[in-house]
């Protein structure tokens, strides 16, 4: 019941979308000023944004903190199949009565305004992260970062980027370093940060930028922390590496995420947060994040979860099945806002048939129609298959061992349930 009426109020929340949606702070910061501020009044936060790797590297650096016995709310987006699962309160997911009470309370003071659904939903998530004590609060960005809801926030412990790449353009911009420029955007108050891997053009542009800035940044490359200050401090851990297994998390990607929650159990020891080195290995290799390559063994299947929508995240999921020698039949659906023919390009080779579906109760994506048509455009065998419950009965009695579902977390909630 509880649930439901949560479910009640978020549609509810869709309507109050405003007609020309600006990225802005200001309705938020009118919402919050009106709740008592409670963005004022948080726990030391890590603030993460990035094109990919954002959530991987947040249940990363969650698991490590968890495992040295620290408190953690944490803040991430999409949900997978709740919206509960956003919202983690003291290392536990949400409890249903406390988020359906802070939702209400957001609503009876918003009075109907204009607001995001993200904005107002991100203003019930503060107002519950200031309620209850912890250690730490990690923030993950909806979209961006100069502008995120996310953003609103006063002063940051920790500033981390992940993997930039071209995504959400409409909001962004069209090139890497317009991408970026907005990314860096979490970088205030504080003179903690941290820069994933990048590729070269951007690592430059985003040296030269940090450089502007007092304070000390870390750098992390090819497991060395390189500390940008005039000593050019450099760490190397060795001692972590020895104890450092493959993370459960798959593809080498996953590597690059791992690292950067090193990165920050580092500065978290340098600054007298008690993290046992001798933790972190197992850490990294027990941490769970669904619907990232996240393979299921169903009946005598395995199933392949990747949530990847963007074309960074295929390039990633195509290195995945190529490293592996795997050649899967795929079941594909996507918004309307991404770029399915780039996306199926790049994966093209590594698969072996294509099974386009819409996003069950999704207005706002691809038909089967509309991806058959792109499919044919690159000779990608594609085969249109009324339901889904038909497509996998098909796929269950194919001769190929692996299924991929892939192109949306959107489509990977709506399905993941009735495989497990």
């Amino acid at each position: 019941k509880v649930i439901s009426k949560t479910d009640k109020l978020l549609k509810e929340f869709i309507n109050l979308h405003p007609k020309f949606i600006d990225l802005s702070l200001s309705r938020l910061e009118y919402l919050l000023k009106k709740l008592g501020d409670p963005h004022k009044n948080l726990p030391p936060t890590i603030h993460i944004a990035g094109t990919n790797g954002k959530g991987s590297t947040l249940s990363f650096i969650k698991n490590i903190l968890k495992n040295n016995n620290y408190s953690v709310h944490t803040y991430t987006s999409p949900h997978l199949e709740k919206f509960s699962e956003r919202i983690n309160i003291n290392n536990k997911q949400v409890n249903a009565s406390r988020l359906l009470a802070s939702l209400k309370f957001v609503k009876k003071i918003n009075k109907g305004r204009p607001i995001t659904f993200f904005e107002i939903t991100t203003a019930a998530a503060f107002v519950l992260f200031s309620k209850y004590k912890a250690d730490f609060l990690i923030l993950e960005t909806g979209l961006g970062g100069r502008l995120d809801a996310t953003n609103i926030i006063p002063k940051k412990f920790l500033s981390i980027i992940t993997s930039i790449g071209i995504d959400h353009e409409e909001f962004l911009g069209n090139t890497l370093k317009k991408i970026a420029t907005e990314k860096l955007g979490i970088i205030k108050n504080t003179n903690k940060v941290i820069i994933a891997k990048q590729n070269k053009e951007l690592e430059n542009f985003i040296f030269k930028k940090l450089k502007k800035i007092n304070g000390v940044y870390y750098y992390n490359k090819d497991y060395k922390f390189k500390k940008i200050d005039k000593n050019k401090f450099f760490y190397q851990f060795q001692n972590i590496k020895r104890n450092f297994s493959k993370p459960s998390l798959e593809g080498d990607h996953q590597m690059e995420n791992a690292s950067t929650a090193i990165t920050a159990a580092i500065v978290l020891k340098k600054n007298n947060y008690n993290i046992k080195i001798n933790s972190l290995g197992k850490s990294i290799s027990n941490t769970k994040w669904p619907g990232r390559i996240e393979k299921i063994k169903y009946k005598n299947k395995i199933i392949i979860f990747d949530g990847s929508h963007n074309l960074s995240g295929a390039e990633k999921l195509n290195q995945y099945l190529k490293n592996n020698n795997i050649k899967p039949n795929v079941i594909f659906g996507m918004l309307n806002n991404k770029k399915a023919f780039e996306f199926l390009s790049i994966i093209k080779k590594n698969i072996d048939i294509l099974y386009p579906i819409q996003i069950p109760d999704e207005k706002n994506a691809y038909t089967q129609k509309e991806i058959y048509k792109v499919s044919k455009k690159i000779n990608l065998k594609t085969v249109i298959v009324s339901n889904l419950s038909a497509i996998n009965r098909l796929l269950i009695n194919s001769s190929n061992k692996y299924i991929l579902v892939t192109g949306s977390l959107y489509l990977i909630g709506k399905i993941r349930k009735k495989y497990l």
